[in-house]
C-alpha cells in the first residue's frame, strides 16, 4: 500500500509515518517544513516540500498514485486561534479543501483525518464518547469540527472514505528513539516542562490549583504519539478493507494531572524544573477524559504507551540526544 502522510515531518506526522514505513507500507511524505523538520525525513521515504495552499502542488503529488492519505497538517494552538482565526480558517479549512478536492481529482479513496476532542468543548459528562455534544470553545476546535463536516459531504458525493480520529494531548517520543527532531515553539504542556528542565525556558507556569481534582491541577487525557501512530494504522488498514467512513475518539481513559507530570518529571530527569503558580485560564474546565471504547471495539485499539513514566522517559530521552547532538 502507497501512503501519502501530509505534515509527515511534524510531531505526530513523524511517528506515523515511522510506524507505517515499519509495516511495510510505502511511504512518502509531504510537507512544508514550517513546524517540521527534514530531520525526521527518514532515508526511505520519498519527500515532498510543498504547502497544501498550493493546489496545483498537491494535486501534482498526488497524481503519483496513492492508495490512501493521512493528513495531520494544521494549526493546533487552541489561545491562537481566538486572536489570530484567520490563520485557522486558511491553513486548516482552507488547506484541507485544497487537500481533499486534490485527492479525488487523483482518484484517492481513503483518507484518515487527524482531528481533534476540541470538537466537544466543555465537558457535559466524563468520560467523553462519540455521542457526547459537539460545541467548540475555540476557533482550532471549530476547524476540526467543520472540516468533519465537510468529510461527510465528501463521503456522500464524491465517495471519499475517511477515518476521523479525536483526542487530547500528545505526548512522548519514539520508544526506539529513532524519531529525533523536535517541536518547534512547542506549547503543551510535557514539551515544554522538558524545555525547562534543559534550561531552554526560565520556568513552567502552571496555571491553576484550586480545580476540584486530587491535587487542584487540571487534568488531561494524554496519548503517547505511539499509541496515536498505532491507530491511524489501525485505522487506515479497517478503512481499506471495510470501505466504511467512521470517527472515534482516542483516549488513555486515565487523566494525569499538571502537578503529577510535573513530580514524574523531576524524578525521571534530575532536574529541579522551576515552576511557579497562576491562576485559571477562563474556561479550562477541571478535567477532560476520553473514552476510547469504540476505537477499542472497531480497530481492536487501546492504549499501551500512554503511562506517565513512558511518557516523561521517551520525552527526556528525545530532548537529551538533541542536546548531545547540537553540542557536536
Amino acid at each position: 500500500m502507497r501512503v501519502l502522510v501530509i505534515g509527515g515531518a511534524g510531531y505526530i506526522g513523524s511517528h506515523v509515518a515511522r510506524f507505517f514505513a515499519d509495516r511495510g507500507l510505502e511511504v512518502d511524505v509531504l510537507d512544508n517544513l514550517s513546524t517540521g523538520t527534514k530531520e525526521n525525513i527518514f532515508p526511505e521515504y520519498g519527500f515532498y516540500k510543498e504547502d497544501i495552499l498550493d493546489y496545483a502542488a498537491i494535486l501534482g503529488v498526488m497524481k503519483r498514485g496513492y492508495d490512501a492519505i493521512v493528513h495531520l497538517a494544521a494549526a493546533k494552538a487552541a489561545g491562537e486561534s481566538m486572536v489570530n482565526p484567520e490563520k485557522y480558517a486558511l491553513q486548516n479549512v482552507s488547506g484541507t479543501i485544497n487537500i481533499l478536492n486534490a485527492a479525488c481529482e487523483a482518484g484517492v479513496q481513503n483518507f484518515v483525518f487527524s482531528s481533534s476532542a476540541a470538537i466537544y468543548g466543555e465537558p457535559k459528562y466524563l468520560p467523553i464518547d462519540e455521542a457526547h455534544p459537539k460545541n467548540p470553545e475555540n476557533f482550532y476546535g471549530f476547524t476540526k469540527l467543520e472540516i468533519e463536516r465537510i468529510l461527510e459531504w465528501y463521503d456522500r458525493l464524491k465517495g471519499l472514505r475517511y477515518a476521523a480520529l479525536r483526542y487530547f494531548n500528545a505526548a512522548g517520543y519514539d520508544p526506539e528513539g529513532r524519531v529525533r527532531g523536535l517541536e518547534k515553539r512547542p506549547a503543551n504542556l510535557v514539551p515544554v516542562i522538558m524545555e525547562v528542565a534543559m534550561g531552554l525556558m526560565p520556568q513552567l507556569e502552571v496555571f491553576g490549583t484550586d480545580f476540584p481534582t486530587p491535587d487542584g491541577s487540571g487534568v488531561r487525557d494524554y496519548i503517547h504519539v505511539t499509541d496515536l501512530a498505532r491507530a491511524h494504522y489501525a485505522a487506515l488498514m479497517h478503512l481499506a478493507n471495510e470501505s466504511k467512513s467512521f470517527a472515534v475518539n482516542l483516549g488513555s481513559e486515565q487523566g494525569l494531572s499538571v502537578l503529577e507530570i510535573l513530580e514524574a518529571a523531576r524524578k525521571i530527569t534530575g532536574r529541579a524544573i522551576p515552576a511557579t503558580i497562576s491562576g485559571r485560564r477562563p474556561g479550562d474546565p477541571a478535567k477532560l477524559v476520553a473514552s476510547s471504547a469504540a476505537a477499542k471495539a472497531l480497530l481492536g485499539w487501546k492504549a499501551e504507551y500512554s503511562d506517565l513514566t513512558t511518557i516523561i522517559a521517551t520525552s527526556w530521552r528525545a530532548y537529551e540526544t538533541h542536546s548531545a547532538q547540537e553540542k557536536k
